[in-house]
């Protein structure tokens, strides 16, 4: 499984983008931005790999960074009983899931 980080873009120049997140996220880096649109300052980005694969929305940005801050928690012991805000694929009704990733059929 790959688990993109979301990241803001902070300047661009042909290609590439200079991005940095929150946290333990919040050191700039440069990623390419080949694979998506060209971004401008304060898009947010899914990297992975130091490569922008999507253009995210800030929701979305911030459900994804949430999402990863309670993984590390829970991968350095410690617990969390918060519900988190928003709606795991898994929780997602199949149809419903269909159409947010695009695709008709399930």
């Amino acid at each position: 499984m790959c688990i993109g980080l979301p990241l803001q873009v902070i300047a661009t120049r042909p290609g590439f983008a200079t991005v940095a997140g929150n946290g333990p996220r919040a050191v700039p880096r440069e990623v390419g931005t080949l694979l998506v649109e060209p971004p401008q300052p304060g898009d947010w980005l899914l990297v992975f790999l130091d490569q922008a694969r999507e253009a995210i929305t800030p929701t979305r940005a911030a459900e994804v960074a949430a999402l990863l801050d309670q993984l590390e928690d829970v991968m350095h012991g410690r617990r969390h009983d918060d519900a988190l805000a928003f709606a795991l694929p898994s929780a997602i009704d199949p149809h419903a899931l269909a159409a947010l990733t695009g695709q008709h059929r399930i």
